[in-house]
């Protein structure tokens, strides 16, 4: 039942925002009673930071689950897969960050804490396949804030051109900055 409370609750808030979607509204959502979201969750402060953290391990498991040991077909099979029309148009199904990162910002300190945790790890992560810290902040925050961006466009060309112009400048930059010699470099454990 938890599970599936964090899916909704997760889908939920990444269309709507987190402070617009009441517990009843998530509840209703997942077909529940506002009864059941106690039996789970003290707070909706709780829920949030559960949305967070599981979000946040989705979202890692994706990029540990990336099979190519190409920097440049790495990088392409995430960008293909982050940086698309369909994530622009599809909150509810994306990443959390470019949906519920101002939410996160004004967030109290045990939610930033958590979200600080969860992005440390992605950051170490992605460090490891990248080849440093500055390339894998630069790789993460190019990604969300592309996301964000094209969704805040009016028209689907500019949004597909800030996703395309995303896509190259992470090529061209991350493989330029790593160079040839980590190209055919271990994938991260």
């Amino acid at each position: 039942m938890r599970k599936h409370l964090l899916a909704t609750a997760g889908a939920e808030t990444k269309k709507k925002g987190f402070a617009a979607v009441g517990v009843d509204g998530l509840m209703h959502a997942a077909g529940v009673t506002s009864g059941a979201f106690y039996s789970h969750f003290s707070s909706k402060n709780e829920l949030f930071k559960a949305v967070i953290e599981t979000e946040l391990q989705d979202s890692i498991k994706m990029l540990v689950g990336n099979p190519h040991q190409d920097l440049t077909a790495w990088l392409d099979h995430e960008s293909s897969r982050y940086l698309t029309m369909s994530h622009v148009r599809h909150p509810e199904a994306g990443c959390v960050l470019p949906a519920l990162g101002a939410e996160i910002a004004r967030a109290d300190d045990s939610v930033k804490e958590l979200h600080e945790q969860q992005m440390l790890e992605a950051r170490n992560m992605l460090a490891a396949r990248l080849g440093d810290d500055t390339a894998a902040w630069g790789f993460i925050a190019q990604c969300v804030g592309s996301l964000l961006l094209a969704r805040a466009m009016a028209s689907e060309d500019v949004q597909r051109e800030v996703i395309n112009a995303s896509r190259e400048f992470l090529q061209r930059a991350i493989t330029k900055e790593t160079g040839n010699e980590r190209e055919q470099g271990p994938a991260p454990e």
